[in-house]
């Protein structure tokens, strides 16, 4: 909701998820569609439209539009159609692109979405549907010229389209990094936003709360979470002020300037008949039998609902640790992993806690992590079985993320290894009450707190390494 000079206004966001399918090709041609090439390194006669050249469905695509639906709850539509999609760009060779519209691959579907305030909303799915990317315009190579790049021209995208069910700019980021949670787990789009990989298109409009629908606005081409929740946050901020004073929201698309943190106008919004769709004449329907559907829907992998659930009822985690942990496919298998074999609590603490903590301190994602799963499991192994206190592991730690090491080795070098025998913990501890016999006298008048001053003297005694455990029970027996 939105505090205006009238009320409250509520925002209604729709968002249109382009999404880079995973393919070594492209949707209707062989041609890379690896990262990184040079300028126009990519291109076949099919992408650069050439007279007679024939467009050639991609079933890896079409696979993993496929496997996408399924994956978001969605309905899989066992007949659709690829139509020309008509507008003019320098960076669009044949003048029209091919998608899909009134017969899309997915239909309906949903979107379970877990928000910072613990709650739940869902997102209802409209559609998801295969089309062609277009090439990239230049406009920073030369002074007085734009040169276009048509390496992406071609390339397969999936546009999984929301229905406008959202209400804030944090359900929309929550959204879109559950979408892409989604994405990553089932192999069919990396979701690199800084690569365009995923982009996404913002439709914002305000209404009073109860109203029909207001007038709205598409935000084009929006390549970051955060970048997301400024432009819905500006723009719904800009309609309400137009709104109340007296003025009329125009239907259009708009550009967010992320540097300014505005959002500005680009064109009139073109309705789908400016675009005059048809059924594109070199290409048949696609039509998917029930055994092929089947087949993908028995190779999903486990997803970020299903891991949560059983992180929670299989290891005991909490709701949160368990969210916190499936959110990246990758933290997810690193660990179950470190928790193979041990208590799942005591991973998930390492994990989320100390190790997450030095990575971004470090601006690392848990692939670069310098400690692996199997060396975070070996640390934690010296702690169950008595050889390392708490603290003494931290200490490893620091060392084990500085150096890649495994634990083991760490502590053997530096003799870090916990004293657990009581005879020589009980030596340390009847110096310290001996050093320290005016404190003793006030611990025994009632002064209660001292006792943790004996156990931080012992434990300085034994240069950290006597087992606390110990070392309370022998101070507690001897300062009876």
């Amino acid at each position: 909701m939105i505090e205006g000079a009238t009320g409250r206004w509520e925002i209604v966001i729709g968002l249109e998820v382009h999404a880079q399918v995973v393919s070594e090709a492209k949707l209707f041609s062989g041609a890379s569609t690896a990262f990184g090439a040079e300028p126009n390194a990519q291109v076949s006669f099919v992408d650069a439209a050439m007279p007679g050249m024939l467009p050639v469905i991609n079933e890896t695509c079409v696979e993993q539009a496929v496997r996408t639906g399924l994956g978001l709850n969605a309905e899989i539509n066992r007949h659709s159609v690829f139509d020309r999609k008509n507008y003019f760009y320098p960076d669009l060779p044949p003048n029209y692109q091919i998608s899909q519209y009134k017969q899309p691959v997915v239909g309906e579907g949903m979107v379970t979405v877990d928000l910072e305030d613990g709650s739940v909303c869902e997102v209802g799915i409209e559609r998801l549907h295969l089309e062609q990317d277009a090439g990239k315009s230049l406009h920073d190579q030369h002074p007085d010229a734009t040169y276009v790049d048509l390496n992406r021209a071609g390339v397969a995208l999936m546009e999984i389209v929301s229905k406008p069910d959202l209400r804030n700019a944090d359900q929309a980021g929550a959204y879109i990094r559950k979408l892409r949670a989604i994405l990553r787990y089932l192999g069919t789009c990396d979701g690199n936003m800084e690569q365009g990989s995923l982009r996404c298109d913002v439709n914002v409009s305000v209404r009073k709360p109860g109203e029909s629908l207001g007038t709205r606005c598409e935000i084009k081409n929006v390549n970051s979470v955060r970048f997301v929740q400024q432009a819905i946050d500006y723009e719904a901020r800009r309609q309400v002020d137009i709104l109340e004073e007296g003025g009329e929201i125009e239907q259009e698309t708009r550009l967010f300037d992320a540097e300014r943190g505005v959002t500005r106008s680009m064109r009139s919004k073109e309705e789908a008949h400016d675009y005059r769709y048809f059924p594109d004449p070199d290409l048949l329907p696609l039509v998917l039998s029930e055994d092929y559907i089947e087949a993908i829907r028995a190779d999903l992998p486990e997803l970020p609902d299903q891991k949560k659930t059983r992180f929670v009822e299989s290891l005991g985690l909490s709701e949160y640790d368990a969210g916190v942990l499936v959110t990246e496919k990758e933290v997810a298998d690193f660990f179950e992993r470190v928790a193979d074999g041990r208590d799942a609590k005591t991973a998930s603490n390492w994990v989320t806690g100390d190790l997450f903590g030095r990575l971004n301190d470090a601006g690392q994602g848990i692939a670069e992590s310098p400690v692996s799963p199997e060396n975070l499991g070996g640390l934690i192994d010296l702690m169950a079985d008595g050889t390392l206190s708490g603290r003494l592991a931290k200490e490893v730690f620091d060392e084990m993320f500085t150096s890649g090491r495994p634990a083991s080795a760490i502590v053997e070098e530096r003799d870090l290894k916990q004293v657990s025998d009581t005879g020589e913990i009980e030596s340390l501890v009847d110096t310290v009450i001996s050093d320290n016999a005016d404190k003793v006298e006030e611990y025994k008048a009632g002064k209660d707190k001292l006792f943790g001053f004996f156990v931080g003297q012992v434990m300085k005694a034994s240069q950290g390494k006597a087992n606390p455990k110990v070392v309370n029970d022998i101070l507690r027996e001897k300062l009876g």
